[in-house]
């Protein structure tokens, strides 16, 4: 089953967070598929990680720049799992219409969300009640007042 974390990001943004968790994610020999809502988000998040930190490179490339399937992480608007990815990253108000496709094609789903947006929390309510009644491992992950991550469910 795919296993599905929520990060709740409140203190930190994703430009602070995501490469993080993608350096994590090839670490472990995975390869990771980010999935942002919209071809600007994608752009950002490709500069991003490529100044992310001088003492880390992280492999990436967009949808479209190289052979997608050769990526370890692609960024993509696009559905699908072009470069066999283990881990998916939807970032932003990715969130498709239902999980249930992604649900399986990945074996972890790494929802990050802004916890001061109503529409993404909307949409992840949504989400988490799916992923959850599917009977998928589920976690939600949410910063302390320091900023360190804190599982609440």
């Amino acid at each position: 089953m795919t296993e599905v974390l929520f990060y709740h990001l409140e203190k930190r943004s994703l430009e602070d967070v995501l490469p993080g968790l993608v350096e994590r994610t090839l670490a472990r020999g995975w390869r990771g598929l980010i999935r942002p809502e919209s071809g600007d988000r994608a752009q950002a998040i490709d500069n991003l990680l490529w100044a992310w930190s001088e003492e880390s490179f992280l492999p990436h490339a967009q949808s479209g720049d190289r052979d997608a399937a050769t990526q370890p992480v692609l960024i993509t608007v696009e559905e699908g799992n072009a470069n066999g990815a283990q881990v998916l990253f939807l970032v932003g108000n990715a969130l498709p219409p239902s999980l249930e496709r992604d649900l399986a094609a990945f074996g972890r789903i790494v929802v990050l969300f802004d916890g001061r947006d109503d529409s993404a929390l909307s949409a992840v309510r949504r989400a988490w009640s799916e992923t959850k009644a599917a009977g998928h491992p589920t976690t939600y992950w949410k910063q302390s007042a320091s900023g360190k991550w804190e599982k609440q469910a």
